[in-house]
């Protein structure tokens, strides 16, 4: 649908340091084929909690909006994997330690689109409501035993890490223009294939296996239709969006699109919609991976932090999840704010940490050298 007064008056990240796709591969983590076929360089791995985490960009995120605890009045938090606690409300923690004040928390579990989709839900508050602003965090860290990294999803390398978004009503740097989200359910069984139930976490396989439950499903009657159903569902979506907006795709900027390996970008967006992606953030995105939730909020900080977008531009930004859901929200830059020169003038420090010599990266192992791998040529 199409907003009126609602907008972005500023956004973070908190990114941990950075392993080279060479140092993986070394370490008998990835398959250099893999690595090859999906064009990444790296991918950010944290020992931080996704919540702590979460909570850093947070109070980097309120401090860019200058708001204080009373005008915070609604919180979500956003992940796709374990956020460190078992029956236990992490948004809560992301209020406690970052906010302090008494609002609702709550946590949106729509796996890579929980992001975009507390956008939606938070415009939709604010609206109903009259509230000055609300809080939106995604976390995620991504980690043996139940996952690994490199394998559980081939086609795309799961990242740690974390981002935050102030959304307010009246003024901001960014404009919400419209936002639209299709969903499409009967896609829901890809991601647990032929797999029983589980009474506990990880009963049926561990780590995670996106692949083979994709496979299972995709020899259902139903799942014959995965391809078709994806491309319609994501183009309905696309074009409810700009249509709203009053917009063609050649009217857009820039784009922030889900950190996903060069294949499941160049099908599902460069060559679909025609995107160029000098005018995406792929550049900067195959070297951190996939977020989770957190994508498209790390993604637009990437660019208001590197003075990439200004006053007037058009950026959109396209979220999708498993369940299967699609997200299209679409942004006017309204200004670039203060703190985004701050940041380039180095008045503040980076929210990406720095990587540091190579020897660092020892603390990052994953898994021993040699585990975990299901096949040589993983990522077909």
């Amino acid at each position: 649908m199409r907003w009126d007064d609602i907008y972005l008056s500023a956004c973070a990240s908190w990114l941990p340091p950075v392993m080279p796709a060479e140092v993986a591969v070394a370490r008998g983590l990835v398959g250099p084929v893999a690595v090859r076929r999906m064009q990444v360089t790296g991918v950010t791995v944290a020992e931080d909690p996704p919540p702590e985490m979460a909570a850093r960009a947070a109070r980097l995120a309120l401090d860019r909006a200058g708001l204080g605890p009373d005008e915070i009045g609604l919180i979500l938090h956003s992940s796709s994997y374990y956020q460190g606690h078992d029956m236990w409300a992490p948004a809560s923690y992301v209020q406690r330690v970052a906010v302090g004040n008494r609002c609702p928390a709550v946590e949106i579990r729509q796996t890579s689109n929980g992001g975009m989709a507390s956008l939606e839900l938070a415009a939709a508050h604010l609206r109903a409501t009259g509230g000055r602003a609300a809080l939106l965090t995604t976390g995620d860290r991504f980690c043996p035993p139940g996952l690994d990294r490199w394998r559980s999803d081939p086609g795309t390398v799961l990242a740690d890490g974390a981002s935050a978004v102030v959304v307010t009503r009246g003024e901001g740097f960014a404009r919400l223009v419209s936002l639209v989200t299709v969903a499409e359910p009967d896609l829901e069984q890809m991601h647990r294939g032929e797999d029983p139930w589980g009474a506990v976490p990880f009963a049926v396989r561990r780590p995670v296996d996106v692949e083979e439950t994709t496979q299972a499903f995709l020899r259902t009657p139903l799942g014959k239709r995965t391809v078709v159903l994806m491309a319609l569902r994501h183009t309905e979506c696309l074009t409810a969006a700009l249509d709203e907006a009053g917009m063609k795709i050649g009217d857009v900027d820039r784009f922030v699109l889900p950190h996903f390996g060069r294949r499941r970008m160049d099908v599902n967006f460069f060559r679909r919609f025609g995107i160029d992606p000098d005018r995406t953030t792929w550049s900067w995105s195959r070297g951190i991976g996939h977020l989770g939730a957190g994508d498209q909020f790390a993604g637009l900080n990437r660019l208001v932090e590197h003075g990439q977008v200004r006053a007037g531009d058009r950026v959109l930004m396209l979220g999708v999840g498993g369940g299967f859901a699609w997200s299209a929200a679409l942004l006017e830059i309204e200004r670039v704010p203060d703190w985004a020169a701050d940041v380039r003038a180095g008045v503040e420090l980076s929210t990406i940490a720095d990587p540091g010599p190579p020897s660092r990266l020892a603390q990052y192992d994953d898994c021993p050298s040699g585990t975990g791998a299901r096949r040589e040529s993983d990522g077909k």
